[in-house]
């Protein structure tokens, strides 16, 4: 594997691209209406999750680095809001909406504590 893609080998990676994969299979119970509408906004939303962990490892600034990893959470929080509107909907089940909601907990948690390493790391090197 060449060094560009180490953020492949990142947990909060490989946990952010699982969630996508689930969020997908996921969506293909819901309604044909939402297809287009709530189906898409999860997808964009999940997809920008390790999408931004991905641009913002390849980064050289550690500031770069943050606010993509900042970005990415924001998505996290998107995606966990729209999953939480289609299960008021009646979309998802009560035990999809736990499995999720305990995957973008991990994957929150995950995030904030490589932002924190990454900002010690560079009041260390300062």
């Amino acid at each position: 594997m060449k060094d560009e893609f180490f953020y492949r080998k990142l947990n909060v990676y490989q946990k952010a691209v699982d969630l996508v994969a689930g969020i997908y299979k996921l969506l293909k119970i819901f309604p044909p209406e939402e297809r287009y509408a709530l189906c898409d906004q999860i997808r964009r939303a999940s997809v920008s999750v390790p999408s931004n962990i991905a641009e913002g490892m390849s980064r050289v600034s550690d500031k770069e680095k943050n606010h993509f990893l900042e970005i990415s959470t924001g998505s996290l929080m998107e995606t966990m809001c729209q999953i939480e509107i289609a299960k008021r909907l009646g979309y998802v089940s009560q035990e999809d909406f736990d499995r999720v909601e305990k995957e973008i907990y991990e994957i929150a948690c995950m995030l904030s504590s490589l932002r924190k390493k990454i900002t010690q790391t560079n009041s260390l090197t300062h």
